[in-house]
């Protein structure tokens, strides 16, 4: 049993400590940049024209979700009559 687990010991940390590196370029002083400016845009759409893409669909799933619990509640206050 004590054998297993120092193997699986040693199997973990060859696992972890051989992992490739990949060379990132740093980009953050880039954004720091870009979130920084004082241009009038929200924070939450400096991003670009992805960032205005998920605000509307967020938005937009958000309307609708709202609409369509207010409907079902609607529909659960006020049941049919039975003939």
């Amino acid at each position: 049993m004590l054998r297993n687990l120092l193997a699986l010991r040693q199997i973990a940390q060859r696992t972890v400590s051989t992992t490739s590196r990949r060379n990132f370029e740093n980009k953050v002083s880039e954004k720091q940049k870009l979130f920084q400016e004082d241009n009038g845009v929200p924070v939450h759409l400096k991003g670009g024209a992805s960032d205005a893409l998920l605000y509307r669909l967020t938005m937009a799933l958000t309307v609708g979700g709202t609409a369509y619990a207010l409907y079902q509640l609607a529909v659960a206050a006020f049941p049919k009559k039975q003939n």
